[in-house]
């Protein structure tokens, strides 16, 4: 039928897909999988994937909940709701007139147009000057090319026409699945999510380690844990978390050292997360560390918690300001959770004055009286996993 509106839509674009040669096809596939796995429970909403797009397709009251799962999907750049229409000049410039008499009054349109399928006997200028001024005569609103409230697109493309309003900024990245698998030390605090999210983001899928120190950190804190991991699992489907019982380890070691604790504390967390790595696929270690954040997160300290790892050791928080990290947080969800006022075990224990510059003799000496890679499979063996789910 000539001039007729087809159905609800979203445009789904990608970013840096575009640059991966040819390799493009399979991270494109792995962005349907995704997409596809974000969207199943939601009915009658369709993913067709078209040349670097995706169009899915959702009846009129999904909008809102589509709209809001795509928005976690990694390798989208932006996303528009649109509506998709009928290949003639008429059904353009009927959607076109709709969405132009939602606006205000007042607002100011312009009228842009993509015309990929060239076979279409007009030119892009042609469309947008044709459907423009038929708005213009119809309703009187002010057109304004140069800074207009609402652009208004129309593209015509060889698999569909489609007319919006609209383009939301995706999440950005590469698809979760592509880069391999990582194992997130998961505290209850801020940065740690943040830096899991940023690793989903580059395409990785995450697992997440826990130190548990019960009593001295009771089920609140672990529930607290359990709850950002769910938060993560939004991005990704499922997340495990694997539980490690901390507290006798952590006593053993402030024994040796009152002044090195935090760090020897971390150097145990490292060995023991490396070995749960290794048994569930996971490449690299990733942590919330911020440079000189806090007294373990000195340069010094760093570097001689590192050289406890069997593995890569993921910093992607490293030169970020803590603002930057508060407002990232928040904008993925996981900031009023994280201020929840729980423990967790690296602050048990822990002296007056902190070590800020340990040295790596002084800090083997400390463990020597222990046989660390014991008490690290320990840890490890004693682990209880947890997969949570969005």
């Amino acid at each position: 039928m000539s001039g007729a509106s087809r159905g609800d839509l979203v445009l789904v674009r990608v970013g840096e897909l575009f640059l991966k040669g040819k390799n493009r096809g399979s991270f494109f596939r792995q962005l349907v999988r995704n997409a596809r796995s974000l969207l199943a429970d939601l009915p009658e909403v369709r993913v067709q994937p078209t040349y670097l797009r995706l169009v899915v397709r959702h009846p009129p009251e999904q909008r809102r909940a589509v709209l809001e799962r795509l928005g976690r999907l990694f390798g989208a750049s932006s996303l528009s709701p649109a509506r998709e229409v009928d290949r003639d000049i008429e059904a353009f410039a009927a959607e076109a007139l709709a969405q132009a008499n939602a606006l205000p009054a007042e607002a100011s349109f312009k009228i842009e147009t993509n015309r990929r399928d060239k076979r279409f006997p007009m030119t892009s200028v042609d469309v947008s000057r044709e459907v423009g001024g038929r708005i213009f005569t119809t309703t009187g609103r002010r057109v304004d090319v140069r800074h207009p409230d609402r652009v208004i697109e129309i593209e015509i493309d060889s698999e569909g026409c489609y007319v919006f309003g609209e383009v939301v900024p995706g999440p950005g990245g590469l698809p979760i699945g592509m880069t391999g698998q990582v194992l997130a030390l998961l505290s209850g605090g801020i940065d740690s999510p943040v830096a899991a999210w940023y690793a989903m983001r580059r395409g990785c899928q995450v697992q997440a380690v826990y130190f548990h120190s019960f009593p001295y950190t009771g089920d609140k804190t672990k529930q607290k844990v359990l709850d950002l991991a769910r938060l993560l699992a939004r991005y990704q489907g499922k997340l495990a978390v694997h539980v490690v019982h901390f507290t006798e380890v952590q006593k053993q070691l402030r024994e040796q050292s009152a002044d090195l604790s935090v760090v020897l504390y971390r150097r145990m967390m490292v060995r023991a997360a490396c070995l749960i790595a290794g048994r569930h696929h996971a490449q690299a270690l990733l942590t919330g560390d911020n440079l000189a954040q806090v007294a373990s997160q000195t340069l010094e300290n760093l570097t001689v918690i590192e050289q406890a790892s069997s593995l890569p050791l993921l910093r992607p928080l490293l030169g970020f300001d803590k603002q930057e990290i508060i407002a990232r947080a928040q904008a993925i969800g996981t900031y009023e959770t994280s201020i929840q006022p729980y423990e967790d075990c690296c602050s048990l224990f822990v002296p007056p004055h902190p070590v800020t510059k340990a040295r790596l003799a002084d800090v083997e000496a400390a463990e020597s009286a222990l046989d660390v890679a014991a008490l690290a499979e320990q840890l490890a063996t004693g682990a209880e996993r947890i997969v949570v789910s969005r």
